[in-house]
């Protein structure tokens, strides 16, 4: 209900602006065809309508964007929630059970590795909110980072996470750059936040089978990227830029589906930016895969 009446108040004041917009015009161009021989207040009435518009036009841009990021905040206060609550309520269930059950050996040890799996996404979740939140404050600490040992540290890292297997995700093309090319001077913790975040997006994005492909690759302009693509959902066109801002998630029935908290993407165009690199993605369309790219500077 609330999001059907912030898009009905949206068309409203877009409408609203619009109807002005047309009533000032005609009113005005009438004006003027009425009093066309009175220069002075010809151009005085020029200038007060050219203002008349172009406060009504700024307040409908206003009111239109403002109601926009109060929809990306409750959908990011909605995520958060379910991501912090589920794996809070999976923990509180086993505890209860463990505590007023007896159950054996076996049995208890699967309560614990869940449980310690619901710890784990429920640190994760914490962690990357926490990043968001210093991205631009944070200090780098820059440091030789070899983007191959990266990688793979991150494609073993979700494998692990998402009890995939070694063809769910793998690697491609690693040996291929140079010792020298594969190394770039940057925040060894911040550029493995962005790569795992980049693994984790195309995992939870591919739908029932997960085929995600890691590989390195290097530019004539000095850069070498870590691309990361998917046979997933896709994306729409006019989505590829919206995607990298802060909690904004793409408004479709298939990917509301996935859970998530909007800043995974905003995290990886933050580091690359703060690297001297930048990120960005390619997809052909809904249903179609996406291919995520962050290029960064070699050292």
């Amino acid at each position: 209900m609330v999001k059907g009446g912030r898009r009905k108040a949206k068309v409203f004041f877009a409408v609203l602006g619009s109807c002005i917009v047309a009533a000032a015009a005609i009113l005005n161009v009438g004006w003027i065809l009425l009093n066309w021989r009175t220069g002075l207040v010809l151009v005085s009435g020029v200038l007060f309508f050219a203002l008349i518009i172009t406060g009504v036009v700024l307040n409908t841009i206003f009111l239109i964007r403002e109601i926009r990021r109060n929809e990306q905040h409750d959908a990011f206060m909605n995520a958060m929630t379910h991501e912090l609550k589920t794996p809070v309520a999976s923990m509180r269930l086993y505890l209860q059970t463990l505590q007023t059950r007896d159950i054996d050996d076996a049995k208890r040890r699967e309560f614990y590795d869940i449980m310690l799996a619901d710890s784990n996404r429920l640190m994760s979740t914490i962690e990357q909110v926490l990043r968001a939140a210093r991205t631009s404050e944070r200090q780098l600490t820059r440091s030789p980072v070899d983007l191959r040992n990266v990688v793979q540290e991150c494609v073993e890292l979700a494998r692990t996470r998402h009890h995939l297997n070694g063809d769910a995700v793998s690697c491609h093309d690693m040996n291929e750059i140079d010792d020298a090319a594969a190394i770039v001077l940057g925040d060894p913790e911040e550029i493995k936040a962005a790569v795992t975040n980049l693994i984790d997006n195309a995992v939870k994005y591919s739908g029932k089978e997960v085929r995600v492909f890691v590989d390195l690759a290097q530019s004539q302009s000095g850069r070498i990227s870590v691309r990361v693509r998917d046979q997933g959902i896709g994306i729409p066109r006019v989505e590829l830029k919206r995607i990298f801002k802060r909690f904004y998630r793409i408004p479709s029935t298939m990917a509301m589906r996935v859970k998530g908290t909007g800043l995974g993407l905003f995290i990886v165009r933050s580091v690359a930016e703060r690297h001297g690199g930048r990120a960005y993605a390619e997809s052909e369309g809904t249903g179609l895969g996406a291919t995520f790219v962050i290029e960064l500077p070699k050292a």
